[in-house]
């Protein structure tokens, strides 16, 4: 037995002696280990540079809400020129454009500056829907003009063609100006000649010395 236990501890002495299978071994991974965990490394860092940026996913088109709109913008603003080569503007304090293949967008707060015979003018409404093609403006409450020489109209339900600089309304109308109070089944106004037509049922209240004033 003694002899027995004499072999095992000599096998295991040659196994573990310098210079052996063993030792050579250990060596060996002592350089391969560090030079695979660099590498490693270095692969995984220079994964997300070799991929092009392309990211594939599969979208189940019955559990993705879809916007009601197109595009919506908050303090939008519009340039154009009239007929005349004469420049205009349209500020918003937010404007939605429900569908691409309309041109037309709903503005809120909405003011637009023109350029009159005497000088800048400003249009200014709660909401309008601004063609975009056609380049006017349906306002369908109230709305304000106010221009650099002091006149005034003040009117609602009514169409703003920046194009030609005029304001009609295909429906009843009421409104004020710098000279009194008016109302009719339909209006036409020219805002470059400070004129207004008015068509079925016309009245018109002059307010005293509103001519002197103007």
């Amino acid at each position: 037995m003694t002899t027995t236990v004499q072999h095992i501890k000599s096998k295991r002495q040659q196994f573990a002696s310098p210079g052996s299978k063993h030792d050579r071994n250990i060596r060996l991974l002592r350089v391969l280990l560090p030079l695979g965990v660099g590498a490693l490394g270095a692969i995984l860092a220079l994964a997300p540079f070799t991929t092009g940026g392309e990211l594939s996913f599969v979208l189940d088109k019955d559990s993705v809400d879809v916007a009601g709109e197109r595009m919506r913008v908050t303090e939008a603003l519009y340039r154009g020129e009239d007929s005349q080569g004469r420049p205009f503007s349209i500020k918003a304090g937010s404007a939605v454009q429900k569908s691409s293949r309309e041109a037309v967008v709903d503005l809120k707060e909405l003011s637009a500056r023109i350029l009159l015979n005497d000088g800048p003018a400003q249009i200014r409404a709660n909401r309008g829907v601004y063609d975009m093609d056609r380049e006017d403006v349906i306002v369908p409450g109230t709305v304000q003009l106010e221009s650099a020489g002091g006149y005034r109209l003040t009117t609602s339900n009514v169409t703003v063609d920046l194009q030609d600089r005029t304001l009609s309304s295909a429906a009843p109308v009421e409104g004020r100006t710098n000279i009194g109070t008016f109302r009719a089944d339909s209006l036409k106004a020219d805002m470059s000649e400070r004129t207004i037509t008015l068509e079925g049922n016309a009245k018109l209240r002059i307010t005293q010395n509103g001519l002197r004033g103007r």
